[in-house]
């Protein structure tokens, strides 16, 4: 596990993860993608800074809602020891039972996702109870931005935003209107880079037409053979027998 968490937070965690990777049957792998001879393909995960800046607003949450949980015991005891006194374990069970799912769910959530990347699309996995998978073509791709608020910036983390179009009617003679998707690369260290490696992929595969299809396939021009040849003629004195009937 990554992020420094403490050596016995760590072992309930992996306990937990291994229970919930058979019960739920995760994949431990990342995804795959269809890769062309000659193509690579990359497999990256969120940086560890993400871990992090999720377990901020983690202790955030953690200090706000066990203060209100103590606030109204408090309140309680004072008008109220022996309630008081009685409520104490229900308080303590509110106050930390939530907070250790809590922090396991922000370790399964970061050690689930995956970004995927060939020369010619772009697939994102999230999710345990219900796995998400977003593939993108790059022949469909917009427009690529990078997102940094002043906090990602602490943690030295951003994201990559890959807007992809389609076309949605609209009422009546309305005209078509551009329906922007968005497929969103969490918490990487290296936003900037990843932003340049995905247009560059967009630029190839505008430029790349059906001949370079061909020629990727190492198909130049046609090729014809005698077998070809005959069949064309055949198809020729078929045509003209049928014409003179």
């Amino acid at each position: 596990m990554r992020g420094g968490a403490p050596v016995a937070a760590s072992w309930v965690y992996k306990g937990v993860w291994g229970v919930l990777v058979r019960a739920l049957r995760v994949p431990d792998e990342p995804p795959t993608l269809p890769v062309r001879d000659g193509d690579t393909s990359m497999q990256f995960q969120p940086a560890p800074g993400f871990l992090e800046y999720m377990k901020f607003w983690f202790w955030v949450a953690f200090i706000v809602i066990d203060l209100a949980i103590a606030g109204v015991w408090v309140v309680i005891v004072t008008n109220n020891t022996s309630a008081g006194l009685a409520l104490l374990p229900v308080a303590v069970f509110l106050a930390f039972a939530p907070d250790i799912v809590a922090y396991i769910a922000i370790h399964v959530r970061y050690d689930t996702t995956w970004y995927v990347m060939t020369g010619r699309s772009l697939r994102i996995r999230r999710g345990v109870w219900r796995i998400h998978e977003t593939t993108v073509t790059f022949e469909n791709v917009q427009n690529v931005r990078v997102t940094q608020g002043p906090l990602q910036r602490a943690f030295g983390i951003a994201n990559v935003i890959v807007e992809t179009a389609g076309s949605g009617a609209g009422e009546g003679a309305a005209a078509a209107q551009t329906v922007k998707n968005m497929a969103v690369i969490e918490g990487v260290n290296d936003a900037a880079a990843i932003r340049e490696r995905i247009m560059s992929r967009v630029r190839a595969s505008r430029s790349a037409g059906l001949g370079d299809e061909a020629s990727d396939s190492g198909a130049g021009a046609p090729a014809w053979t005698p077998a070809h040849l005959e069949v064309l003629r055949a198809i020729r004195d078929e045509a003209r027998a049928l014409r003179l009937r």
